[in-house]
């Protein structure tokens, strides 16, 4: 069974695959649904990690 993980950017559930976009940031490594919530991150890590600090 793969590993899942949850999109920061949009709150839906993503299974961990060789082609699941993903970004590493602030030595944590976060999956996304698309490229498109991978690069809405990009532009504004902050704004998606606030909550875990």
């Amino acid at each position: 069974m793969a590993e899942t993980a949850t999109d920061p950017v949009c709150g839906m559930t993503v299974e961990d695959s060789p082609t699941t976009p993903r970004i590493t940031y602030q030595g944590r490594t976060y999956l996304f649904c698309s490229t498109a919530c991978k690069d809405r991150f990009t532009a504004d890590p902050d704004q998606y990690t606030e909550e875990e600090r």
